[in-house]
């Protein structure tokens, strides 16, 4: 009898997890819906980590990011500062990487991947909490501190193979009070990641469209190597 009522304490106790779990999953869901109803653009500080496992090695790079909606699309540009001055930009599906040291623009066309790369650029920033099961198995990690910000963790589990190929679990850190993400760690099969601290973030604030135009000079070289 004392085992049979041991069991089904800890069967209580579980279940009462889980359904507190999934209450407060739901609830950063429905702040980050919020959020993307009234969103428009964003402006935040930000610190890149990129992590190769074969060779133990950080690469450290931060500057300035911008989002913006324009219709049905997502626009993001990302104005590189250190260690070297350098321009990324999404839009219209294409990716433009601008390296003013040698005066060179890479462009990647998204071609099929658009949706994929705007939905990736759309996680935290103007992307609905309820959309998230359409691509990932989501759960919730509990509350973390980041950068002051009590912020609710969830772990993203692509439901598509090819994208489970590049990325094995995508984590996202929101701010329950504003339903944006204050950072993302994006982790690859190969045991490399991507680790993004976001600071001083501006909602709806004025943006010049002049950050989502590359600073380019008459001489500047353009390659596409996917054509």
């Amino acid at each position: 009898m004392k085992n049979t009522i041991i069991a089904l304490t800890g069967w209580l106790f579980l279940c009462s997890a889980a359904v507190g779990q999934a209450q407060n999953l739901e609830s950063v869901l429905n702040s980050m819906d919020q959020a993307a109803a009234n969103f428009h653009n964003a402006q935040c500080d930000f610190v890149w980590d990129q992590y190769q496992k074969v060779v133990d090695d950080h690469d450290y790079q931060k500057g300035t990011m911008y989002f913006r909606r324009q219709g049905d699309d997502v626009e993001m540009a990302a104005d590189i500062t250190a260690p070297g001055k350098k321009y990324v930009l999404f839009s219209k599906g294409v990716v433009s990487y601008y390296q003013p040291s040698i005066d060179q623009v890479t462009e990647y066309n998204a071609g099929k991947n658009k949706a994929d790369f705007e939905s990736f650029l759309a996680l935290g920033f103007g992307g609905r909490g309820h959309d998230l099961s359409k691509s990932y198995d989501v759960s919730y990690g509990g509350l973390e501190q980041v950068e002051g910000v009590s912020a609710a963790k969830l772990v993203l589990t692509p439901k598509s193979q090819r994208v489970r190929s590049l990325f094995q679990t995508i984590t996202l850190w929101i701010d329950p009070a504003r339903g944006v993400s204050v950072q993302q760690r994006f982790d690859e099969p190969s045991g490399d990641y991507r680790l993004t601290k976001y600071s001083n973030i501006q909602i709806n604030h004025k943006i010049s469209g002049d950050v989502f135009k590359l600073k380019t000079t008459g001489h500047t070289k353009v390659v596409r190597p996917n054509g």
